[in-house]
């Protein structure tokens, strides 16, 4: 027996004998698996929709939440007709709700709450086709789905309010139900609080009536038009609103009473916006509103439930912050999906592209529509940094291998996915494109989809097979990396061009097919040509009438991949005062940011100062920041005057990468002089570097500031963590400590975080662990888990049984993970063998399998008394109920 072996033997020889034997097994997504002791990954198993053995038609809820106890009492009343054959058990989605009782049109015998699920029995199949209400009394402390914001978790008095969030699969968290996309129903939602308090949710408003015995207003909500379960929405409190109106539909954007202010900035868009998306889709808006509503510390930053939209506060923003700061790219995105998502679903969430493809492609689009095409090709060129600059394993945009569903919500399914419409987009003109799009939402509305009903419509409208643009596109994982060069031939007139695929080919990479766009520009005028790239390497050559004094690939944006297509100094600097080619000049730009020459920068401190695009001053401004000479710095010092605030801002950026005087010198003026609280908080985190006392005393000061959010106090923060220097430790937490009540959730956690890491390395480190500790139970989800892992940052190993407690938590939760997380980066730091902190490890997941198959062997013991008992006179066998259950009716 080897040393790690005899080391796991001896210390599990510690355990109890359950703790030993149980802990092996592992768990595998929903289900416990045994295979001879072996762990099994789950990846192997695909995930696909769910079986409909019911046609759900209706799902009515009346529901009552306390605010105090953060609870939720309900009555869910389920409308369905079997589909395929007769229905003996109906099985709902019910995660740790407390049934009271279960009655339906049809005879009841038996009903089981599981845990994760509710199991209604018939007494007789019910036939297909009849219409059955199962009626279900409940209640539960949702720790998913609804979320509560009050005063008494430190919330602003006087703004009580609860939300939901239902996608992925939060909604069986709140109510029982049928928690998948490929089902849609009616809806309605009746809601129970105090008066004064607003209720919103799906559809339109039916009534709002005082029950005078509890004092309390039921306000009812319907939405007559199928959606799926995600999208059912829920929100009350305390807000208030600006109104507008399009067409026929009402619309309105609501903020806490403290936020009305800002709501005209991040609402002004909406009419425009909708205006703009029923004439490019072609399909009217088809539900009966369209409100906004901002909410505290939402889990996303928008969510787009049928006719409802939530909002992060987030997004709102005073007039002091100029273009820095914009709601238009989220209410486009979150309004685009009122189509794509709300109206046509995925399927399964493995065509999730479907839903946030089209919304973020949607966004640049009216982007494009209200500030032309080059700020929308300036985005795409962005996202397609994001796409190609990702390393590590690749897979495909549809994909059904996942273990969490939430890992579907990435830059594959938004990013990736809007680029994909964009190609089509650029390969079918515009106009078809657009039928395309119509009839797909046309022939598919109000009912689910998957790719090949996106790809069928196209080809039949095209009448073009488009089998493979999807195969390499979406099946496949990865994206064509290209090297380009061109030669000419004064001789023969011929611009040659050669094309390299070079992306590393495996078994799911394989090569590209593409149509490839070529520009070339010279005295004679511009000639466009366009080629097929097929091979590993081609050689395409092209009659000119002479030599091309620019020349490029892709000038229109139009194709997802890395281009490698290296220019020399004269044509870069041609490319640069290309005044039609802005997407040119942001090229040549970036590829002279590569050069140290100072012909190189003068060229660029001139596109800083005087090209007519914001994005190439953006990026004249960057690649002065990456060329870090004496030169490039004086250029910046000399740029700061910039009357667009997202060049402004920049430029303070890139000042800042610079570690000599002068930075902090121009810091500290420039951020006293600055009105612009987002370009302020940029000098600010440039003086991070700077151990001077008089930069250490503003950062203190900047503590006590006041700004909208505590965006101030938020980037004073960030410099003194990034400082790295513990003479912050006390001004922070001294000014944590008088300014709580008033901080955002945002800045109080990123303070703890803060706290934490500046004094990870002091010897002393009781002060800062004692005000830690003070968060770990705190009632705001994020604070708390910000406390339990600063503590692992911390590094204290006097931290470890507070941890312990959230540890051992017998119920998977996020704050337990959070806790394993940091005590095995406390017990790292104790500097045990290598062995034995593997062993450690290791014990530590044992306990945590341990945990987990304590509750499976619970339940299946439940199971096995149940199946032990005796009938009843009737001959049926008596079910054991759940505490605190009633007999059906």
């Amino acid at each position: 027996m080897n040393t790690r072996v005899l080391l796991i033997a001896i210390l599990m020889l510690s355990l109890p004998a359950t703790q030993a034997v149980e802990g092996i097994f592992q768990e595998v997504y929903c289900q416990k698996v045994l295979a001879g002791f072996a762990p099994i990954d789950s990846s192997v198993y695909r995930k696909y929709a769910p079986d409909r053995e019911v046609d759900i038609s209706h799902l009515a809820l009346d529901v009552t939440p306390d605010f105090k106890h953060r609870t939720v009492a309900g009555r869910a009343v389920i409308t369905f007709k079997p589909i395929a054959r007769p229905l003996r058990e109906l099985r709902l989605d019910a995660v740790d709700l407390k049934i009271a009782s279960v009655d339906a049109t049809a005879a009841v015998e038996a009903w089981q709450a599981t845990g994760q699920h509710l199991v209604v029995t018939f007494a007789s199949p019910v036939e297909v086709g009849r219409e059955v209400k199962v009626t279900v009394e409940y209640s539960a402390e949702p720790q998913k789905g609804l979320y509560f914001r009050t005063t008494e978790m430190g919330y602003l008095p006087g703004e009580d309010q609860i939300w939901t969030q239902g996608e992925a699969i939060e909604a069986r968290h709140w109510y029982p139900c049928f928690d998948s996309p490929n089902e849609k129903f009616t809806s309605e939602i009746t809601c129970h609080v105090p008066e004064g308090m607003i209720v919103l949710s799906n559809g339109r408003k039916l009534s709002e009536t005082k029950d005078a015995a509890t004092g309390l207003l039921a306000v009812r909500w319907s939405q007559d038009k199928p959606h799926a379960n995600y999208l059912v929405s829920l929100i009350a409190g305390h807000f208030k609103k600006v109104e507008d109106r399009y067409r026929d539909t009402s619309m309105a954007f609501y903020t806490s009473p403290s936020d009305i202010k800002e709501a005209p900035n991040s609402f002004e868009d909406t009419k425009d916006i909708m205006t703009f998306f029923e004439k490019e889709i072609g399909v009217p808006f088809p539900w009966a509103r369209y409100d906004q509503v901002t909410v505290r510390d939402f889990v996303a930053g928008g969510m787009e439930n049928t006719s409802m939209t939530t909002l992060t506060d987030k997004t709102l923003f005073t007039s002091d912050s100029e273009n820095l700061r914009s709601s238009q790219g989220l209410v486009a995105h979150e309004l685009a999906h009122q189509w794509f998502g709300d109206l046509v679903t995925c399927k399964d969430w493995s065509h999730l592209w479907l839903n946030e493809g089209f919304a973020t492609y949607y966004d640049l689009l009216y982007d494009e529509h209200k500030n032309g095409r080059d700020m929308m090709l300036y985005r795409l060129h962005g996202s397609l940094k994001t796409i190609t600059e990702i390393t590590g394993p690749s897979r495909p945009i549809v994909f059904n291998k996942f273990n969490d569903v939430m890992e579907q919500f990435g830059y594959l399914a938004y990013q990736k996915g809007s680029w994909v419409l964009h190609m089509l987009r650029s390969q079918l003109g515009e106009e078809l494109y657009r039928r395309c799009i119509k009839t797909y939402l046309e022939r598919h509305q109000y009912g689910n989809v998957v790719t090949g009903d996106l790809n069928a419509v196209i080809e039949e409208l095209s009448g073009r097979s488009f089998d493979p643009f999807f195969d390499q596109w979406v099946y496949r994982p990865h994206h064509p990396e290209l090297d380009v060069a061109w030669s000419w031939d004064q001789k023969t007139k011929l611009a040659k061009v050669t094309v390299r695929q070079v992306q590393k080919l495996s078994d799911d990479v394989s090569l590209f097919q593409f149509p490839l766009k070529l520009r070339f520009k010279g005295k004679s005028g511009v000639v466009n040509r366009d080629v097929l790239v097929k091979e590993k390497e081609e050689d395409f050559y092209l009659p000119l009438v002479d030599a091309p004094e620019i020349v490029r690939a892709d000038p229109g944006v139009e194709l997802l991949a890395k281009i490698n297509f290296s220019a020399s100094a004269a044509m870069l600097r041609a490319q640069l005062t290309d005044k039609s080619d802005a997407m040119g000049r942001v090229l040549a730009v970036e590829q002279l940011g590569k050069r140290k020459d100072l012909e190189s920068v003068a060229v660029l401190k001139t596109a800083l100062n005087e090209d007519s695009f914001f994005g190439v001053r953006v990026e004249a401004a960057k690649a002065l920041r990456a060329i870090h000479s004496d030169a490039a710095f004086e250029a910046l010092l000399a740029s700061r005057e910039q009357s667009d605030a997202r060049v402004r801002q920049q430029v303070a950026s890139s000042i800042g990468a610079f570690y000599r005087k002068e930075t902090f010198d121009t810091a500290l003026a420039s951020a006293a002089k600055e009105k612009n609280p987002e370009i302020v908080g940029s000098y600010l985190r440039s003086l991070a570097m700077s151990d001077r006392p008089e930069v250490a005393e503003y950062l203190i000061r900047m503590l006590d500031s006041k700004s909208y959010r505590n965006s101030l106090m938020d980037s004073a923060i960030g410099a003194m963590r990034n400082s790295e220097s513990s003479q912050y430790l006390e001004p922070l937490k001294s000014a944590l400590q008088r300014h709580e009540k008033e901080l955002s959730t945002s800045t109080l956690v990123r303070g703890i975080n803060a706290l934490a890491y500046l004094a990870r390395n002091e010897d002393k480190k009781e002060s800062v662990r004692q005000f830690v500790i003070g968060y770990v139970n705190d009632p705001r989800h994020s604070v708390q888990l910000s406390a339990i892992n600063s503590l692992g940052v911390l590094g204290d190993v006097r931290a470890i049984p507070a941890l312990e407690s959230f540890a051992s938590a017998a119920k998977e939760s996020s704050e337990r993970d959070a806790a394993e997380k940091a005590l095995g980066a406390l017990r790292a730091t104790q500097k045990p063998s290598d062995s034995l902190r593997e062993v450690r490890g290791e014990i530590l997941e044992l306990q945590k399998q341990n945990r987990d198959l304590r509750q499976e062997l619970n339940t299946v013991k439940k199971k096995m008394e149940a199946g032990s008992t005796p009938p009843n006179k009737s001959g049926t066998p008596v079910r054991p109920k759940p505490a605190g259950a009633k007999s059906a009716r």
